[in-house]
């Protein structure tokens, strides 16, 4: 497709989203025309899916479920919303994709990579960023920023106990050294510097 698509991955409270919205306001002022959207959700069916995913207690779903949830959502997201974007040579920033399913559902209920792929390219063919940031941030740290943010609205994965969390790091740091369109960001930096390493690296990729 002739567009490019980023993505923005990381465990809670790492601040991918702040940084998304930084980013597609740069982008935008340089001219190009750009799509923000998340994972779950970015389409109405995919919202749908959401609320069923994020809410509720940590133990509502098991890890399988999580996964044909995820994948269900995302087809549809990405038929309705990040497909058409792309065609029209847009760049598409999105909030959580694949990696994120390989990081949090992998490894649990016996839930594998090699079945993460497997629907992906059920539901999504050879799609893939062209370009993924991994936001890494201590756990605690994350829980922190979470809490000044969010007082005790938590959310489902929010609240799931402090070794998943720990994994779910771990995890993020392994799919990002392994595999070419990922860079790890230190998501302990401030905010500006973060900013600027984001927007070099995109300028450096970018064809558009």
């Amino acid at each position: 497709m002739p567009g490019f698509f980023i993505t923005f991955e990381g465990g809670e409270g790492a601040g991918k989203s702040t940084q998304i919205r930084r980013i597609g306001q740069a982008l935008t002022e340089a001219g190009h025309s750009v799509v923000v959207t998340r994972e779950p959700g970015g389409s109405p069916g995919a919202e749908a899916i959401r609320d069923l995913f994020v809410s509720g207690a940590p133990d509502r779903w098991d890890a399988v479920t999580e996964l044909l949830l995820a994948t269900a959502a995302r087809r549809d997201h990405v038929r309705q919303t990040i497909a058409p974007a792309l065609a029209a040579g847009q760049i598409v920033l999105c909030d959580r994709f694949v990696h994120s399913t390989l990081a949090y559902q992998v490894g649990r209920d016996d839930v594998t990579e090699e079945q993460v792929m497997a629907l992906h390219r059920l539901a999504l063919g050879e799609l893939w960023p062209d370009l993924t940031f991994v936001f890494d941030l201590e756990p605690q740290l994350a829980k922190e920023r979470i809490t000044a943010r969010d007082g005790e609205k938590l959310g489902r994965f929010e609240r799931m106990d402090p070794a998943f969390h720990t994994r779910l790091r771990e995890r993020f740091s392994s799919i990002a050294q392994n595999d070419d369109v990922c860079l790890q960001i230190d998501a302990a930096a401030p905010m500006d510097d973060i900013t600027t390493t984001l927007l070099d690296a995109i300028n450096a990729r970018c064809t558009l």
